[in-house]
């Protein structure tokens, strides 16, 4: 049970648009940098490996590799400095932290795809071969059956 009033200010201070991402995703996390009188955007991207916390405190962690070495970044989930979370792959994972990640070289860290139960497209709308899938699953008739 929290205080009432920390849940006020926290609720006052909470993201109004919710991030809608899941661990194992491959993520773009576009974080404002401000330099002097300037503002940019810098896009970290990688696998989101952890998420921890509960309410203004909800943190996610997320990893990738840069020349050879793995680095791994903490970013607070309703933070201003995030610009926003673009999700470039759905992953399938059965874990709530992916640090077993950590210790994989190369094409073994890769996940698998998540998908739609039912039709062969991922929740992102692309097949497995990376064509666009429509929302309605066509299907195909033959001719007549015969009984003999």
């Amino acid at each position: 049970m929290k205080n009432k009033l920390l849940a006020l200010v926290e609720q006052a201070a909470a993201r109004k648009d919710p991030l809608k991402f899941e661990i194992g995703d491959q993520v773009e996390v576009h974080q404002r940098i401000l330099e002097g009188q300037k503002e940019r955007i810098q896009v970290f991207s990688g696998v989101v490996i952890a998420m921890r916390g509960d309410g203004m405190r909800e943190m996610f962690t997320v990893r990738r590799i840069v020349q050879g070495e793995g680095v791994e970044r903490v970013f607070p989930l309703h933070s201003p400095k995030i610009a926003k979370v673009e999700v470039k792959r759905t992953g399938r994972v059965r874990r709530a932290k992916l640090f077993y990640l950590r210790k994989r070289v190369g094409k073994a860290t890769r996940l698998r795809e998540r998908t739609v139960k039912g039709t062969g497209a991922s929740v992102n709308g692309t097949s497995k071969k990376g064509k666009q899938q429509s929302a309605v699953a066509t299907t195909e008739t033959t001719g007549p059956k015969t009984s003999s």
